[in-house]
């Protein structure tokens, strides 16, 4: 059954795991972490009545009016809220981590907030365990692993040893290389770890590829390392 979740539209994809900064300044989003951070309703709270929210990445191209929903993907990520810091000028500086994933199904036409509230349902497969019983998931996690430290190598990019769990390692490659959004969607979309660590397999000996070739070399700096978002 669908649930309520306030949406914060970006220009950015998030990751189940990763950490996401924001400084929220537009009125109608200080008052959705006011709504959070309050004693407002559960619609935003976790199991653990932790208060988040879904962030939703803007369509390339697009400007988010009012009630433009249709510039929204819908597929996004519920940001749990580690912290919360109100400035002098009204502003809240967040510090929030990426969660489960979840598809937005509908918006609540009486929510009576100026942000806007969807309906979503959980999308796939965040809440179970990822099947290696043929050992191709192993296989293809290290061929991952492999390349992105190749790809960090190439780009002089420093940082910790790639992680050995799958599914971690799929998203950490998903937010940390250099990409364009759309790209970075499909991988947020990709139904299942194997999918995910596929297309990106592809993508990093692709860019390795144009990099040694071109000598290109884009400005970038990893996220932050994931953590445990529970």
């Amino acid at each position: 059954m669908p649930r309520r979740l306030p949406l914060f539209p970006l220009g950015s994809v998030l990751f189940p795991g990763l950490v996401l900064p924001l400084n929220v300044f537009e009125p109608r989003y200080r008052l959705l972490v006011q709504d959070l951070v309050g004693d407002g309703a559960a619609d935003g709270e976790d199991a653990d009545g932790v208060r988040g929210f879904g962030v939703v990445a803007i369509k390339a191209g697009h400007e988010v009016g009012e009630d433009n929903v249709q510039a929204l993907h819908t597929v996004g990520c519920v940001a749990l809220v580690r912290e919360v810091t109100e400035t002098d000028d009204g502003r809240y500086e967040l510090v929030t981590v990426g969660a489960s994933r979840f598809r937005v199904v509908g918006i609540d036409t009486e929510a009576g907030t100026p942000y806007l509230t969807a309906l979503v349902e959980p999308f796939g497969e965040d809440d179970e365990e990822d099947d290696d019983s043929d050992g191709r998931l192993t296989v293809l996690t290290d061929a991952v692993a492999r390349s992105f430290d190749e790809y960090r190598d190439t780009l002089d990019i420093g940082g910790a040893e790639a992680p050995d769990d799958p599914r971690v390692l799929s998203y950490l490659v998903a937010a940390a290389m250099v990409l364009d959004l759309d790209t970075r969607q499909r991988l947020l979309e990709a139904p299942d770890t194997v999918t995910r660590l596929q297309a990106e397999l592809e993508v990093l000996r692709r860019e390795i590829a144009l990099i040694t070739a071109f000598g290109a070399v884009p400005a970038t700096e990893l996220p932050e390392w994931p953590v445990n978002a529970n």
